[in-house]
Order: C-alpha cells, then sequence, then structure tokens
C-alpha cells in the first residue's frame, strides 16, 4: 500500500490475477471492497487483461516436460550385436537300422552274425569267421557324410546371421529416427513455452508500470461511448511498449488494412505501430510491436491503408487520441 492510503497497480494487477498469499489476499480484497478507488483502478487493470486473454492464443504447456525429455534420451534403445548361432549337426543314422541291414546281407551270403562285448561284428556258419569292421566303416562314411553337410550349410548360415542384423539395424535406426523427431518436437515446444512467458512478464510490467500512459481514441467530435467505434493505448516510452485495444470497429475491403501512429513530442514523422484487421464483433489489438525506446508521445492515430500498411499515413485519421 503507498502513502496515499491505496494500493498500487502492482499490488492491483497481483490481486486481479489471483498470485498474492491468501492472507495478504483477504486483506486486499476487504479494503477493496471499501474504497472507490482502489475498486475503479482494479476494474480497469481486470479490464485490460480480459480484453488482452481475447487476442491471444493461450497454451497450457505439459506436465513435467523437462523430466518427460530426460526420460526419452536414458530410454534410446542401444545397438546389441547378435551371437552368431551354432550349426545344427545331424544326428547319425538309428543303430537299429544298421543291424536290420547287416542281417539281411549275411543272410544273403550264408553267413550268421554276432557281436562281441565291445560292439565289433563276427561271422559264423559258413564264412571263413573274420571279424569284421563293418559298423565302424559305415560310422566313418556317416561323419564325413555329416561334414558334408555341415560344410555346405555353413556359408548360408552365415547370410542369414548377416540379414538378421541387417534387419535389426535399420530397426534400430528407424527408432532413433522416431525418438530424435519427438525430442526435436518437445524442445520446439519449450521454447514456445520460454518465448510466451517472456511476453505475458512484458505485458504484465507494461500495464503496471508507473509512468506508463493511457489514451483514449475515438472519431472527430464524437464522444466515446459503448456503441461507437473507440481504442485504447497504453504506452511505456521508456521501453517502447505499447498495448493497443480496439472495439466497434466497421468492416473494411479485403484489400485494406487498419494501421496504428505514433506522433512524437518533438514534432517528427509518424512512426507506424502495426497494422490490425477487426473480428467479427468489430475488436481488434495491436500487442507489443516493435517501437524504438525512449520517444515520447505526443498523440496516436489510426489510418486506413492498403493491405500491407504504409510508411506515411493516408489520410483521413479514423481514430485520434492525444
Amino acid at each position: 500500500m503507498s502513502t496515499t492510503g491505496h494500493y498500487d497497480q502492482g499490488d492491483l494487477a497481483l490481486f486481479a490475477m489471483q498470485l498474492l498469499p491468501r492472507n495478504e489476499y483477504g486483506a486486499m480484497a476487504s479494503h477493496i471492497s471499501n474504497c472507490t478507488y482502489c475498486r475503479q483502478e482494479l476494474a480497469s487493470l481486470q479490464g485490460d487483461l480480459a480484453a488482452y486473454a481475447h487476442t491471444v492464443d493461450m497454451h497450457s504447456p505439459p506436465a513435467l516436460t523437462r523430466e518427460r525429455f530426460l526420460n526419452q534420451v536414458a530410454r534410446e534403445k542401444r545397438f546389441v550385436p547378435l551371437e552368431q548361432p551354432e550349426p545344427e549337426r545331424l544326428p547319425p543314422p538309428p543303430i537299429q537300422r544298421v543291424e536290420r541291414l547287416e542281417r539281411m546281407e549275411a543272410a544273403a551270403a550264408g553267413r550268421q552274425l554276432g557281436y562281441t562285448s565291445r560292439g565289433q561284428q563276427y561271422a559264423t556258419g559258413l564264412g571263413s569267421g573274420r571279424y569284421l569292421d563293418e559298423a565302424d566303416e559305415r560310422q566313418t562314411d556317416r561323419g564325413s557324410m555329416a561334414g558334408q553337410i555341415f560344410s555346405k550349410a555353413f556359408p548360408w548360415i552365415g547370410w542369414a546371421a548377416a540379414a538378421v542384423l541387417a534387419i535389426s539395424a535399420g530397426n534400430l535406426y528407424h527408432e532413433r529416427e522416431e525418438q530424435r523427431a519427438k525430442l526435436t518436437a518437445q524442445a520446439g515446444t519449450i521454447d514456445r513455452l520460454n518465448s510466451d512467458a517472456a511476453g505475458a512478464k512484458q505485458l504484465l510490467e507494461t500495464i503496471t508500470d508507473a509512468s506508463a500512459r493511457q489514451v483514449t481514441l475515438s472519431r472527430a467530435n464524437e464522444a466515446p461511448t459503448l456503441a461507437v467505434p473507440q481504442a485504447r493505448a497504453t504506452y511505456v516510452a521508456s521501453k517502447g511498449s505499447l498495448i493497443f485495444l480496439a472495439t466497434n470497429l466497421e468492416p473494411i475491403e479485403s484489400f485494406k488494412t487498419y494501421e496504428l501512429w505514433l506522433i512524437p513530442a518533438d514534432g517528427g514523422d509518424p512512426i507506424p505501430a502495426g497494422t490490425f484487421r477487426p473480428d467479427a464483433r468489430g475488436n481488434a489489438s495491436v500487442i507489443l510491436p516493435p517501437l524504438p525506446k525512449g520517444i515520447d508521445a505526443k498523440a496516436f492515430g489510426v489510418t486506413i491503408e492498403a493491405e500491407g500498411g504504409s510508411q506515411t499515413p493516408t489520410m483521413p485519421i479514423v481514430l485520434a487520441g492525444s
């Protein structure tokens, strides 16, 4: 509270945006209910904030954006090389089948086969009685055949492993690109939110600045009312900050546009302060246009120009205020 017994515009702006602690908010609400001056100032600030809220796009920041950003970087998949599979060995033919074939051959030759305790074969009956090592020879043949099969299949196993590795690498690459695109989009969202926060801060500083000048613009020789075109400009010369809000503007042709002008107090040429077109209800705004700092304003004016604006105003001036 100032020395005059009233709250300044900064405190009233925080009260309007409900940013005060509970105890301070209650004390200020009690004072405002009994103070006509503070109620009028609060109503003016609330009108400016409400009008600005209808002229900008509101963005709700995603919850825990930074934490999700870091978690997605940590979850990025890494390439893990695949181990080359062991070649499958073919099982040897069943022993029963070998024995059956040998007995049939012996019967055709008029011999009877027997087996020693070590599994070696010998001939009895009409034969010579020599020990036979046919089982060992057959086992050797089976091993040789398995080796040939393995030697033919091994190159194909290598190609199959290479194909699996190539497919896995391609999948990992696509997943990595998708993650990178998501991170880029989230980084853009964070930058946009930071820019919006900076703009909101500058807007609040312009509204609550003690040196801000309030100018009402209307038609010549016409008192501003709720039914006629009018506008209000809030200007801080030291910062070059300007907020312009207009209502009840008349519609114009598609190839025309309204343009706002700042008339310097030193008699210099009018400075263009931005172009605008009204919406269906006749409302329009110019928020924080790029203006030079330190230019004292004598007056503000609005003209109708060709689409794209002009560097010098075209008469007549449809709205003016000093």
